[in-house]
């Protein structure tokens, strides 16, 4: 078995210095007029936020925030994953892979781990604890170094199915995701589940069938014009970061300031922000995850998922489906929403709850509406 050793986040103060050089020197583009976000992230938004960036956001009191739940490093594939190990604290908690995606991180956790691992301590069920595993997804934040080999969902998943019965020793667990994380969560359960008791999502890949629109239900309607507009407006980012990642990432490794607008918009644009995009994310909140990209350098090795994909290295296979149980919360901010009809053909669904409100990062959004969905789906499976 790979040897796990302790891990602590700790950025030396020359990155940081480095930082704060760049941001000095920012040069700022102009703007078309009157454009507000229509083009892009807006030209004031992001110069406020970089401002705050500049003067008042300190990263050493949020590296204090993420050192304080248990970092653990193990080498698997080739590359050194890293991972928090939460104990859950009830009569018997029940052992649970966190998945981030893109682009998000494991901070994305840091509201929901206390709820998840120690529900009692918050109004909950001792009963209803987990044992959280989250790892920095291969390829992400620190679990990247430079020039390591770069990893598709399948690939990914490969690694977690390692990590969690081989390194952890959990021969039965559940798994949760949302963006990637829900990509690698349905790998798991389509191509690994022989210790998977099951998977709970906040994201569905399960695509439109082929139907005539007129012979479609209202619900399947609505969905197939979001899908429709989501492709035409919402993807631009997966076509340059699906086919040129190599020339994107030297804009965005070498600019704090582009890495920040180009993650600010998607913030704004995927979560049920009502276009203000710091009432879901403070910017402390904004910044610390942008700060595991930036301090890490793992930005160009983060859009491979969407290159891999793109050219062939789908999460499905013909004739796949995951017939492991599968729980889903459907946020109505979600960046396109799935019927239940065009579910049940891909997962084995158990478990569907509408949410009032949340959208793309559901851990960071509705933390306690998320932890409580799970604790009902799991509850069975335990």
């Amino acid at each position: 078995m790979a040897a796990v050793t302790p891990f602590t986040v700790d950025v030396p103060d020359a990155v940081l210095a480095d930082l704060a050089d760049r941001l000095d020197r920012v040069r700022w583009p102009d703007e078309i007029p009157d454009g507000g976000w229509e083009y892009g992230t807006d030209l004031a938004s992001l110069q406020r936020l970089v401002d705050y960036w500049r003067t008042t956001y300190d990263w050493r009191t949020w590296e204090a925030e993420l050192n304080r739940w248990p970092h653990f490093s193990v080498p698997l594939a080739g590359i050194d994953v890293r991972f928090l190990h939460v104990p859950g604290r009830g009569p018997d908690p029940f052992p649970l892979l966190l998945l981030h995606g893109w682009p998000g991180s494991i901070w994305e956790f840091h509201r929901i781990l206390p709820l998840l691992t120690d529900p009692g301590a918050h109004g909950g069920d001792p009963a209803d604890a987990f044992t959280v595993v989250a790892p920095s997804l291969p390829g992400y934040g620190f679990s990247f170094r430079p020039h390591q080999p770069r990893f598709d969902i399948g690939a990914i998943a490969a690694v977690m199915a390692e990590l969690m019965p081989g390194v952890c020793g959990y021969q039965r667990y559940g798994a949760q995701g949302g963006d990637w994380g829900a990509g690698v969560a349905t790998r798991l359960g389509s191509h690994h589940p022989d210790h998977l008791a099951g998977i709970h999502l906040n994201l569905l890949f399960a695509r439109p069938p082929a139907v005539d629109f007129d012979e479609a239900s209202p619900e399947e309607r609505a969905a197939l014009r979001g899908f429709k507009h989501w492709q035409s407006e919402g993807t631009g980012y997966q076509w340059i970061q699906g086919t040129r990642p190599q020339t994107l990432s030297y804009a965005l490794t070498d600019s704090p300031v582009g890495l920040c607008g180009w993650l600010l918009e998607k913030f704004r644009a995927w979560g049920d922000t009502g276009g203000d995009v710091h009432r879901r994310f403070p910017p402390d909140v904004f910044l610390t995850n942008l700060m595991i990209y930036w301090v890490t350098g793992a930005i160009g090795s983060s859009f491979w998922p969407y290159y891999a994909i793109r050219h062939g290295a789908g999460i499905w296979e013909d004739g796949k489906r995951v017939d492991v149980p599968t729980g889903y919360a459907d946020f109505p901010g979600e960046i396109f929403r799935t019927p239940r009809s065009w579910a049940d053909q891909a997962y084995n669904i158990t478990h569907w709850t509408e949410m009032s409100s949340g959208g793309h990062f559901a851990a960071l959004e509705e933390p306690e509406a998320l932890a409580a969905d799970m604790r009902t789906f799991f509850r069975t499976l335990r």
